[in-house]
């Protein structure tokens, strides 16, 4: 069964106050409705269908992951940072 956190509406940035609102109405935690974020995706420059289903799944999966879903090359030390049992910090970041 997904949890509250899982179910993520792909809706413009515009309605997102409006289903705020209504869930609200029907008595869904503060906390629950602070996990909800709105519009989801990476920016990746371009609107089309194909990409923009890459950009979601793909801050889903930096999220599943706890990961910032920035450039690798912006990052020093290992890649598999999870492996390395690294996680990534402002320290690890190329300045």
């Amino acid at each position: 069964m997904a949890r509250f956190e899982d179910v993520v509406p792909v809706r413009p940035r515009r309605t997102h106050e409006e289903r705020l609102r209504l869930l609200r109405e029907t008595d869904v935690e503060a906390q629950q409705l602070a996990a909800l974020r709105s519009p989801i995706g990476l920016d990746l420059g371009t609107r089309t269908p194909e990409v923009t289903a890459v950009s979601v799944t793909s801050e889903f999966i930096a999220h599943a992951n706890g990961a910032s879903g920035l450039p690798l090359s912006l990052y020093t030390g290992p890649i598999r940072r999870a492996t390395a049992g690294i996680l990534p910090t402002a320290s690890t970041l190329i300045e």
